[in-house]
């Protein structure tokens, strides 16, 4: 009986687990480790934020869920990866043993790299749960009394829709309760232009997010490099096309949520030969580790190029659609090496990403990733405000039922006519 261990239990984590388990059968064993005893649906984060969902809506323990399906589970964080060994070390000094490891952990948040940002700093941050709650007591401190707000992502960060999805979010928000007047807003971002995306843009994303800036009235500062963050006052210098900085601003703001630039998590990290130098975990076309035969990775918490080199340093999104095709390519790899055969899956890698905009949403397909694309689809409209809502409720089911079947099948793939696998 051969056990696979499940490393972080988000939105790749999760699947994998039930994914590997449907595929391999009770023959083996799958365990799932994450530091979080409760799973916690990322993509809701902005709804979060401004008090739009509450943690019981995108939350719930993970335990009775997986173990029905036959995973064991365990909630602690991991301190070391023996990757030589084949163990882990629990943060409780536990030492769990596998024959395979998929690291599925997502990133570090290195609010380290700009001085004074962050929750502990003067900065909000949406990726995670905590981070969310957080921002919304500070949101409520923003209603009561209105003033700027910036919005945007750092240097090196790397999933840009969220922060666009905040934007439009707050702006919806303020709309509501008829205080947007009393409350500027500019959109600060590590893009070269608006729509870059991480992904040297998707279809007509520049014009389109551009003209949706102009109309809900918020200004943008583009290759814009965060230097550092005081109480109430941030530091930007805006780069030109060469990478020479041409002005130098300093933005007051009452509310500022900011993405960071992502590292790969400590533990994976620090295995000799894992990663590169962010910590991000170096895999080949079948998801499996350069150096390691039996470690998998999937998701944010990889190493994937940039798209493109940009003045100011950005990453390439890791979105949910190239994730579930990581994991369906991990499973089936698994899979196929303990029945003694090769291993041949590789995941068809692209973008697809559904953002609200508080009434309506925007939403974009790029396919492959990294052009020439055989799709380059970008589309805004209040359907795709729907859209994420039901994707959202529809994923939280799911991983409660323990339903391995990809979800974007369902949402998505027939429509663009694409595969999951290569």
């Amino acid at each position: 009986m051969a056990h696979i261990v499940v490393l972080g239990a988000g939105t790749g984590g999760m699947p994998a687990a039930y994914e590997i388990k449907a595929e391999i059968g009770n023959e083996h064993q799958v365990t799932l480790i994450n530091a979080s005893s409760t799973f916690q649906f990322v993509p809701s984060n902005p709804w979060v934020a401004v008090g739009w969902r509450t943690r019981d809506e995108v939350s719930f323990e993970i335990r009775p869920h997986v173990e029905k399906k036959g995973i064991n589970f365990i909630a602690q964080a991991v301190s070391k990866i023996d990757a030589t060994g084949n163990n882990l070390v629990l943060a409780n000094g536990e030492i769990v043993d596998y024959d395979y490891l998929v690291i599925t952990t997502g990133p570090r948040l290195a609010f380290e790299e700009v001085e004074g940002s962050g929750p502990h700093g003067h900065t909000q941050s949406i990726c995670s749960l905590d981070h969310a709650e957080k921002a919304y007591e500070a949101y409520k401190q923003l209603l009561a009394e209105p003033g700027p707000v910036v919005i945007g992502a750092m240097p090196f960060a790397s999933c840009f829709g969220p922060a666009y999805e905040f934007a439009f979010i707050v702006d919806a928000d303020l709309r509501k309760r008829k205080v947007r007047n009393k409350v500027p807003m500019t959109y600060v971002t590590s893009e070269p232009y608006i729509g870059h995306l991480g992904l040297a843009g998707v279809g007509d994303s520049k014009g389109l997010l551009e003209s949706e800036l102009r109309n809900h009235d918020i200004k943008w500062i583009c290759n814009a490099k965060t230097t550092r963050v005081e109480a109430g006052k941030m530091f930007v210098s805006e780069h030109n096309d060469k990478g020479e900085v041409i002005k130098e601003h300093e933005l007051p703001f009452k509310y500022s949520m900011m993405l960071p630039a992502f590292k790969g998590v400590d533990a994976v990290a620090a295995v000799e030969g894992l990663c590169n130098p962010r910590g991000f975990v170096m895999v080949d076309d079948h998801q499996r580790s350069k150096k390691y035969k039996n470690i998998f990775s999937a998701g944010v918490c990889i190493a994937i190029p940039p798209v493109e080199a940009t003045p100011v340093p950005t990453g390439a999104p890791k979105t949910g659609f190239m994730i579930e095709t990581m994991v369906t390519a991990i499973a089936h790899n698994i899979r196929d090496e303990l029945q003694g055969k090769p291993t041949h899956a590789a995941g068809t890698w692209g973008a697809i990403c559904l953002a609200d905009m508080g009434t309506t949403g925007a939403a974009f397909v790029a396919l492959p990733q990294i052009g020439p694309r055989n799709v380059s689809w970008f589309k805004k409209g209040q359907w795709v405000h729907w859209a994420k809502i039901a994707f959202e409720k529809y994923f939280i089911k799911k991983m409660k039922n323990g339903n391995s079947e990809p979800i974007y099948e369902k949402f998505v793939l027939k429509k663009f006519g694409i595969t999951r696998l290569k």
